[in-house]
């Protein structure tokens, strides 16, 4: 099975993410969710670990989704054809809108708009 590669932080996993990701699934693509191996700090909270346990708790009954954790990474770089593709996915200006930024400032602020953003499996996990 060869994968479609989305590598990220994922400073909170949103439905911005999932729009692109849903629009491979949809036509039976596996997707394999990378996530940076980060040291946690204010504006990335999370760590790799608690990023990979909250997709999981999203996609966990979707076989085509694997979620792993890459170490941190400076550039993606190729030479010359090998064998994939390097695409950018363009998405409705609403789905690019979704900020985990604000996410995270909502979650913190006890606001509750960021629901609406986020896949309700992991409200609970976000919102401690």
């Amino acid at each position: 099975m060869r994968f479609n590669l989305f590598i990220g932080r994922y400073q909170s996993p949103h439905k911005g993410h999932m729009h692109i990701f849903d629009s491979f699934l949809k036509e039976e693509k596996p997707v394999l969710i990378a996530i940076r191996d980060i040291e946690p700090d204010a504006a990335n909270p999370l760590t790799a670990a608690e990023v990979k346990t909250l997709w999981e708790k999203v996609y966990a009954v979707n076989p085509l989704v694997k979620v792993i954790i890459i170490p941190d990474i400076a550039s993606v770089n190729y030479g010359r054809g090998v064998g994939y593709a390097i695409n950018e996915i363009d998405v409705p200006d609403t789905v690019a809108a979704i900020s985990a930024t604000e996410i995270r400032r909502q979650v913190i602020a006890g606001e509750l708009g960021w629901k609406e953003l986020v896949d309700g499996n992991i409200h609970e996990m976000l919102a401690n």
